[in-house]
């Protein structure tokens, strides 16, 4: 029992065991509500203060990388403002976009961080933890989306300036054509222009040359000029039908290349020549046309498109290779003739190699037949073997049952056949008797 005197009448009074502990966890369980509450209280004000420090660093920092942005299309708009307006509305689009997906993200966050339930948080690390954690998670989320914004960024602004470059390449490229076109054809066509080129070089580089215009219109059509060289004075090594096409800038139907491929090929189908080369002025915005050498055999065998500074080059081309194939024909035909009679040995190996082997195949299958028919004798005899062996088992069984028969087996459950060989015995007992 303990004694508890009140407070405000001052009355003592007893109570037991059971009712001092209630009266304890009463107030224990006060205290421990009151210190709760506080604590509580305590988290909820720090963790509003570390999400209004959140918040404010997250805007300051989007403030800082929207102006680096703003400063950054600013730079752009100067740089490019010359040759690349439409490439750089279209960047100033995709930042302001990744801004705005920017912006709605942070209203997002803003509005989790509103609405959520800071009862449900039972200890205040815990609370502060989730908020460090949500703050990390943002920071990290946002200098991610920084890193790939700037590689944006700088991709799309390589590939802008790579674009520009390859445009500005191409104009200075065509620029130079048109002037080495202009000073070198002027008062010319193209035909002469290519013809007085190769008159050039004749004498020197094609002495055994024939290179004229094509006059023969007996087919319904002719190409423009045949190139034909040989390595002696009978053997013709390369044959090259040319067309060359061009058009002034003021044409109002523009031709294409690929219009004369068919008439082409057809031509030098009709005068026998390998090769099909259109050295043509068209298309001249066609960056296919200006890199170079053209094959377009993938349409019309051995057959190329060329500009005209590139006619020299390709005849040279051409007629080099035709020269080594012609070496490597001829070395490959005194190979041949020097080595026949190896060729007829080889056969007639070949022809010794092909009886043998057909006699070696019909002895072995003869042979292999005896021996089957061996073992096929073999298995008879052993079948014979094991069907004496089981005759002279059966009979040695029947020797040994009969041995083994007694009177006394047969006569027994018999009793007529008992009563007469007792009465056999009985008589043989009676004159065994008598004689004696």
């Amino acid at each position: 029992m303990h004694e508890i005197t009140c407070p405000h009448c001052g009355k003592t009074f007893n109570i037991d065991e059971t009712g001092y502990a209630d009266i304890l966890n009463q107030v224990r369980d006060d205290a421990f509500d009151k210190a709760l509450h506080e604590r509580l209280e305590l988290a909820e004000r720090e963790k509003k203060i570390a999400v209004e420090l959140a918040e404010t660093k997250v805007t300051s920092e989007l403030e800082k990388e929207a102006a680096k942005k703003d400063a950054e299309i600013e730079r752009l708009k100067v740089e490019l403002k010359s040759s690349a307006e439409l490439v750089q509305a279209k960047v100033t689009g995709e930042l302001q976009g990744e801004a705005a997906k920017k912006d709605a993200e942070i209203a997002r966050l803003k509005e989790e961080l509103k609405g959520a339930d800071v009862a449900k948080q039972l200890a205040l690390k815990e609370a502060l933890g989730d908020v460090e954690k949500e703050r990390d998670n943002l920071k990290r989320d946002l200098e991610v989306k920084d890193i790939e914004q700037k590689l944006r960024e700088s991709s799309l602004k390589e590939k802008y300036e790579t674009q520009i470059k390859d445009r500005d390449d191409a104009i200075e490229r065509l620029k130079d054509l048109k002037a080495k076109l202009s000073s070198k054809m002027v008062g010319e066509t193209l035909e002469q222009h290519c013809e007085v080129e190769f008159n050039k070089i004749r004498a020197t580089a094609f002495p055994r040359a024939y290179f004229e215009k094509d006059n023969d219109a007996s087919g319904g059509s002719k190409g423009d000029y045949i190139f034909r060289d040989s390595e002696d004075a009978c053997s013709e090594c390369i044959s090259i039908m040319f067309e060359m096409k061009n058009e002034s800038d003021t044409t109002a139907t523009k031709k294409k290349n690929e219009d004369f491929f068919k008439e082409l090929d057809k031509d030098r189908d009709d005068k026998g020549c390998e090769y099909a080369v259109l050295v043509s002025l068209l298309e001249p915005d066609n960056e296919l046309y200006n890199s170079g050498i053209v094959d377009v055999s993938h349409r019309y065998p051995k057959m190329y498109v060329i500009r005209p500074q590139f006619f020299i080059p390709m005849i040279t081309v051409l007629r080099n290779a035709a020269q080594n194939s012609l070496k490597y024909k001829a070395e490959l035909a005194l190979v041949r003739a020097q080595n026949i009679d190896i060729t007829n040995f080889e056969d007639e190996l070949d022809k010794f190699k092909a009886g043998f082997g057909k006699n070696f195949d019909l002895a072995s299958r003869r042979f292999q037949t005896a021996i089957d028919e061996i073992d096929k004798s073999i298995d008879h005899l052993q079948k014979t073997k094991e069907a004496l062996l089981g005759t002279d088992r059966n009979l040695r069984l029947a020797n040994d049952k009969a041995q083994d028969v007694t009177i006394k087996k047969l006569t027994r459950g018999n009793p007529t056949m008992a009563a007469k060989f007792a009465e056999l015995e009985k008589a043989n007992s009676d004159a065994e008797e008598g004689s004696s």
